[in-house]
């Protein structure tokens, strides 16, 4: 297993290299100059020094090399220190990429935005899981029944209609009709006793079900067929033959197998979560990493578009190799050699 791993990383850098030489390329290239913006009337000698602050007068390999130093050494020990309390060289001196909208580092923005997004899209994930793996394995244990149809009709629904609809239909329905539910996410809400505490709950209620309900239609479909595909192999034959309870050939030989590809579209599902979902996230008003990502693409704050897209290529690449660590649990045939 150590020796997968390590041959895995070593792989990883190589890949995560090429992507982020791809990303700074192809947005630097990007026809979007910080001072575009700016009044007429400012003279050219000051949009020039403006631009030299930037950075932006340096080659282009210097400038990547600098972003790169930001990822692998830099942040890491600014995290290092904030954690620890130790201090390791000169922490005022070290480079750190700065937005071009508010001059504050990216990273600090990222990390400000992270728990609203962790919050909202990560809990609404981990209930679209618990509600679709036994919506799934339920409907094809119980394959025509009224159970099924009604699963299949619900989960098609959950896939085909967009979350900007089914968003906006919660607003109208649960906000403006009903008037339970805050229709505007607060994110300057503190969570300090039991009042505030279920005014959070209540602002997050209709995101969180809108996005759960949409990765549980995915999710329950995919678990359907895939338990549907193990029910007729011979190894299910066999053991009932032997004389096993339905119940425990279900959940000792079928649900593992099933497992398998379930685990591959949950594994790389979760670096959506850090993503944000972006259409949700506006419609909702939650300051996420969705927002910030639109926030930067609008304003053309290049350093911030870049600095997110390449978190987001890192956590798919990672959890690519946390699928395949998995399979090697659920399936024991899998050697890793």
């Amino acid at each position: 297993m150590l020796k997968y791993l390590s041959r895995r990383l070593l792989f990883a850098v190589p890949t995560l290299l090429a992507i982020s030489f791809v990303l700074f390329a192809l947005l630097d290239l990007a026809p979007n100059d910080p001072t575009g913006d700016l009044p007429l009337t400012i003279p050219p000698e000051v949009r020039e020094e403006i631009r030299e602050s930037l950075g932006l007068n340096e080659p282009f390999h210097i400038r990547y090399l600098k972003w790169l130093q930001q990822f692998f050494v830099n942040e890491p020990l600014n995290f290092i220190e904030q954690t620890t309390g130790l201090e390791i060289g000169d922490s005022s001196s070290r480079f750190r990429v700065r937005s071009w909208l508010t001059r504050s580092p990216v990273v600090d923005l990222i990390i400000e935005r992270l728990p609203q997004t962790l919050w909202v899209v990560g809990l609404s994930y981990v209930v679209g899981i618990l509600i679709a793996l036994p919506i799934g394995v339920i409907s094809a244990y119980k394959q025509y029944s009224w159970f099924d149809q009604i699963g299949t009709f619900v989960s098609m629904v959950g896939f085909s209609v967009p979350t900007f609809f089914t968003g906006v239909v919660a607003i109208v329905i649960f906000s403006a009709w009903l008037g339970w539910l805050p229709s505007i996410y607060d994110t300057t809400l503190k969570v300090t006793d039991l009042p505030s505490f279920w005014t959070q709950v209540k602002q997050m209620a209709m995101p969180v079900m809108v996005l759960a309900f949409y990765n549980a239609a995915q999710l329950s479909r995919f678990m359907r067929a895939s338990v549907l595909e193990n029910l007729n192999l011979d190894y299910v034959r066999t053991a009932r033959a032997k004389g096993l309870r339905d119940r425990a050939i279900l959940v000792g030989h079928i649900l593992r197998n099933s497992m398998i590809p379930v685990v591959t579209m949950i594994a790389l599902g979760v670096p959506t979560i850090f993503s944000g979902a972006i259409v949700t996230e506006q419609i909702f008003r939650v300051n996420g990493l969705g927002q910030l990502l639109i926030v930067a693409i609008q304003g053309g704050d290049i350093p911030l578009v870049q600095t997110l897209t390449f978190i987001f290529a890192i956590l798919i690449v990672l959890f690519n190799l946390v699928a395949d660590i998995l399979y090697g649990i659920l399936d024991p045939r899998i050697r890793y050699s």
